[in-house]
């Protein structure tokens, strides 16, 4: 099975992390499919920095077509930015 983790800068670092560890321990193949390429910032609490993620693919080369499921990943900033993002 393969997964895309839809995911740009502030994503809350927990919610991308453990699913992402459940899904690859069940098997699956995921990838971070962000906005931008290279990393996204990741946030712990929506207000301090918690690293990073290297981003897989950038939604525009992205396909559903390539995935069996989605994932998006909580915290307040993330679903903000990818709304912004893609207007």
């Amino acid at each position: 099975m393969r997964v895309a983790i839809l995911a740009t800068d502030g994503v809350e670092r927990v919610e991308l992390d453990q699913p992402r560890g459940a899904l690859q321990g069940a098997g699956a193949t995921t990838e971070i499919v962000s906005l931008h390429p290279g990393e996204i910032q990741a946030r712990q609490f929506d207000l301090n920095a918690a690293g990073t993620f290297p981003v897989d693919r950038v939604v525009a080369d992205a396909s559903a077509d390539d995935y069996h499921a989605l994932l998006l990943p909580g915290g307040t900033m993330n679903p903000d930015q990818l709304r912004i993002g893609c207007e």
